[in-house]
């Protein structure tokens, strides 16, 4: 089985302190790193990982905080997107660092009819 990936990289600045660096393979948005800028400095500031489905539906969005103390990217929230005929249903899921899993915030559970 042959996989042919096209990857694109690319960089925006949407505000004056923030520089959007987005990856994307065959057109797809795969995943977004957005730093801080101060003066002539980049420091890390949030990252997004992307999944989709079969018919390019994202499926789940996961960010990322960047923990400076630490030097590394630390788990924050991740939401997620079920498809069905009729509707779609985000569920958002918050970081437990104790737990080391997502868990599921059920209040914020939102279907939409499409």
């Amino acid at each position: 089985m042959a996989f042919a990936a096209n990857l694109t990289v690319s960089a925006t600045v949407w505000d004056n302190n923030l520089i959007y660096n987005a990856e994307e393979v065959n057109g797809v948005k795969i995943a977004e790193t957005v730093y801080k800028k101060d003066g002539n400095t980049l420091t890390n500031y949030m990252k997004y990982n992307y999944k989709y489905n079969e018919n390019n539906q994202m499926t789940e969005n996961m960010s990322q905080k960047w923990n400076s103390r630490k030097n590394c990217w630390e788990n924050d929230l991740c939401i997620r997107y079920i498809y069905d005929s009729k509707s779609v249903t985000t569920e958002y899921y918050k970081w437990n660092a104790r737990k080391n899993d997502f868990i599921l915030i059920p209040e914020m559970t939102v279907t939409m009819d499409r």
